[in-house]
């Protein structure tokens, strides 16, 4: 269907004529770009089920609440600039979505639209899929985050509540953007063991963490400030305990400046794409009903690979 709303032209395949048995919605702008459409659908096509997942590239809240109330309709990936504006008008949150304060994922529960956050659970099974001993590697150790905002907090909600860190460093070149992430974080019930890390000489001081979220983008530190949080990073790389890094940063390459340091210094380095597949696998798993080891992981590992080399080309 292509509907024009707000001066905004929405174009998006109409599940009356997609002889759909079921369909669902990415809902944000912009879109083009997303691979949640192909990822899903792999998973779908691998259970035999005729469903999909249909982009929604909009702004506009009313329609896609008028949408959502198709027979057929099975849940939503929410994403910018919708994440924060979806949870009133849901009938409940999980609470991985009320502490994180934002919704990524809806389903429903009977009559219910319920909103939940799977970006903390893409956080934790990168680490938990991939790290062969979280006891030695993480468990009992600071974690830290690089970088601020609402990625941020689902990283702190990862490693707190999921990960074992009683502490968790936060690095970032706007104090302003890390106060915000601590005060959230505080008065949802899990911010107390949060420090603001503001120089390398501060880093000197400091118990190494054991498990580390970068959630900035790829570019090499201009400002001082910059310059200032990628020294945080690095003394804190370069201390004796190694551990393992998510690098969030995938595209347009999951290779990035923090990365290739992490690993020099001795890091395990998991890239982003990692949190992107689990953080999607929680998504079906709501959805279809599904367990983890019930869904194609190997395949849409596959298919996530092939379209980033695709980008790359």
């Amino acid at each position: 269907m292509e509907v024009t709303k707000e001066n905004t032209i929405i174009t998006c395949p109409d599940p009356e004529t997609s002889h759909l048995d079921r369909h669902a919605y990415l809902f944000g702008h912009p879109i083009a770009h997303s691979m949640s459409p192909l990822f899903h659908q792999t998973i779908y096509d691998n259970l035999g089920l005729n469903w999909s997942q249909l982009p929604l590239p909009s702004t506009d809240m009313a329609h896609f609440l008028e949408l959502i109330r198709h027979p057929q309709f099975f849940g939503a990936a929410v994403t910018m600039p919708h994440k924060v504006a979806i949870l009133q008008h849901l009938d409940d949150i999980t609470p991985e979505g009320r502490a994180v304060g934002a919704c990524n994922t809806i389903f429903r529960r009977g009559t219910q639209y319920v909103g939940t956050n799977t970006d903390t659970i893409g956080v934790r099974e990168s680490f938990y899929q991939n790290v062969e001993s979280p006891d030695d590697v993480f468990h009992g150790r600071p974690g830290m985050v690089i970088g601020g905002g609402g990625a941020a907090r689902s990283a702190v909600y990862a490693l707190v509540h999921f990960m074992k860190c009683p502490k968790v460093y936060l690095a970032n070149r706007d104090a302003g953007e890390v106060q915000s992430v601590i005060d959230w974080c505080r008065s949802a019930g899990y911010g107390d063991g949060l420090v603001h890390v503001s120089t390398a000489a501060q880093a000197e001081t400091l118990e190494g963490p054991g498990a580390i979220v970068a959630c900035v983008p790829n570019f090499p530190p201009v400002t001082e400030a910059e310059k200032e949080a990628r020294g945080v990073a690095e003394v804190f790389l370069n201390k004796p305990h190694k551990g393992a890094i998510l690098e969030m940063c995938y595209h347009p390459t999951p290779w990035t400046e923090i990365a290739a340091i992490a690993e020099k210094a001795g890091w395990q380095v998991i890239l982003g794409t990692e949190a992107v597949i689990y953080q999607g696998l929680e998504q079906d798993k709501y959805w279809t009903g599904k367990e983890l080891h019930e869904l194609p992981l190997k395949e849409v590992k596959a298919v996530i690979a092939d379209e980033l080399l695709k980008a790359r080309l």
